[in-house]
């Protein structure tokens, strides 16, 4: 595999300086970087900055000269070079850009993954049920949308308005009670399998809950103050363990079973104890190491509870105790929303339209938090509704043509239960062509973070390049350019040593 990586780093290497020539020498062609010193009026001025401004890009060395001076900057000082406006390093600028950029592109590619695929996965389980065709009609519809509009739309609505009915006191109205709880009983019958009568009743079970919870959230102003408490907290425990059970191990399997059990009563039990820990100073190194104890714990539980396969014991415990962790830190995010809002900097309008954080606000960690998250929501919805879509169609249809292949019939004739035969079998391949889908799409998705950072006017990676283009200034876009090429060659390479991982009959070293 070695070699196989490192052949494919060389031959990534020469792709890259032909592709960084080709777009260097046409943003030589698309403008002239000195157009902006015509509108300063001292001639003198004028003339000291074009000195300056030709010297720092060397133009009056051919294009191709040029190319190459900026090559050698770049491969032997990491030098991008100097913004031909500002005169500062495009390094400096950049560096600080890039982590903004990776924010939100990894939140939505996460997001966007972890939903596109159990949606697809469930929708080809129940082929050609209503749920499949309102989860076609809807991902075609969300495919189709451009990602400015859905950008401005979430700004407006999300934004905007949302905060509004915020601040009139978060009270959902019984049209839109009845209209929601609809909907939620068509998607429940959908989902459900089995006989008519057992799908509607599955239908209006779900109906008739979220017309309870929307009526519950809207008397006690839930949104206003959001938390789980213990005894919420306590039920998606045992329902991630049931949950995590049944997809990894089979509810069967006694082992698996009392291991995430076992994690599920531990995380109640730490419910108090953790929140006096996270009332403390925390930082983010902190919450993560609490979260890798976590995972340890769940898998030394599984370790513990022995078996047969004391390695599937330990996954299904160290699963759990992650999702379990991700619940816990929510919950306690929530509990600080409140005290977030009611800032003096934010003024009760908690979803942000703007920037990718408040400067002035001061808190603890919890409050720094929680605005990270407030300015994350909807730049990061407007690239996840499109990428959700791709991945919906694509993991279905690759779920499909799976499990039409011959060894899943075998598996079947074998007698082997569906989790097994769904999971085991019909998942894993199934994901080889997603491995290579969502390697195109971080691409896709830092293109589409061009325009929501500045739909939302985000000082990141997008709005560098965006700004480049504008002031005809090279060195910018190259930096933005040459960024974007080295992700999308990590990604493909990893892509490609999934594949390995998916499939053991791959290769790599041949």
């Amino acid at each position: 595999m070695a070699v196989y990586i490192v052949r494919r780093l060389v031959a990534a290497f020469f792709i890259l300086i032909g592709a960084s020539f080709i777009v260097y020498y046409l943003l030589s062609l698309a403008g002239d970087p000195l157009a902006f010193t015509r509108e300063i009026s001292n001639p003198t001025q004028r003339a000291a900055i074009i000195k300056t401004v030709t010297e720092s890009l060397n133009l009056e060395t051919p294009v191709i000269g040029r190319y190459f001076l900026w090559l050698k900057d770049l491969l032997f000082h990491l030098d991008f070079g100097i913004s031909a406006r500002t005169q500062l390093p495009v390094w400096d600028d950049l560096s600080g850009r890039v982590l903004m950029t990776l924010k939100l592109v990894t939140a939505a590619t996460v997001m966007s993954v972890l939903i596109g695929v159990s949606v697809g996965i469930v929708t080809a389980l129940r082929q050609y049920s209503g749920f499949d065709y309102l989860t076609t009609f809807v991902t075609f519809v969300f495919f189709s949308l451009p990602v400015f509009w859905v950008a401005v739309i979430l700004k407006a609505w999300g934004g905007v308005n949302f905060n509004d009915w915020l601040r009139d006191g978060a009270h959902f109205s019984v049209t839109f009670i009845v209209a929601v709880s609809i909907v939620a009983a068509v998607v429940g019958y959908s989902v459900a399998g089995g006989q008519v009568l057992r799908k509607l009743v599955f239908g209006l079970a779900t109906g008739a809950a979220m017309a309870g919870l929307l009526a519950w959230m809207s008397a006690t102003q839930w949104l206003l103050d959001p938390g789980f408490g213990p005894i919420v907290t306590a039920i998606f425990y045992l329902a991630i363990a049931i949950g995590v059970v049944a997809v990894m191990a089979g509810w069967q399997n006694r082992k698996a079973r009392n291991t995430a059990l076992t994690v599920a009563a531990i995380g109640i039990v730490s419910y108090y104890p953790l929140q006096a820990i996270f009332d403390a100073d925390l930082n983010v190194w902190i919450v993560l190491g609490l979260g890798l104890a976590a995972i340890g714990v769940g898998a030394f539980v599984g370790y513990a509870w022995g078996g047969f396969d004391k390695g599937q014991s330990a996954r299904t415990g160290a699963v759990t105790a992650l999702l379990c962790a991700v619940v816990t830190f929510i919950d306690r995010a929530m509990q600080s929303w409140a005290e977030y809002s009611a800032s003096s900097v934010i003024r009760g309008r908690p979803v942000k339209t703007i920037g990718d954080r408040e400067s002035r606000l001061e808190g603890s960690f919890w409050v720094i938090t929680n605005d990270t998250f407030s300015h994350l929501i909807l730049p990061t919805l407007a690239l996840m509704l499109i990428s959700v879509a791709t991945y919906t169609r694509y993991s279905r249809a690759s779920m499909l043509e799976v499990l039409n292949q011959d060894y899943i019939r075998t598996a079947r004739a074998k007698g082997l239960t569906e989790r097994t035969v769904v999971i085991r079998h019909a998942f894993r391949n199934a994901m080889i062509p997603l491995a290579t889908i969502v390697a195109f799409d971080i691409g896709a998705i830092l293109g589409g973070a061009v325009i929501t950072e500045s739909v939302f006017e985000w000082n990141a990676m997008g709005r560098l390049f965006s700004e480049g283009l504008q002031t005809q200034d090279p060195n910018p876009v190259m930096a933005f350019f040459v960024v974007v090429a080295i992700f999308a060659i990590t990604f493909n390479l990893l892509a490609d040593i999934t594949y390995a991982v998916l499939d053991p009959r791959i290769r790599l070293g041949h």
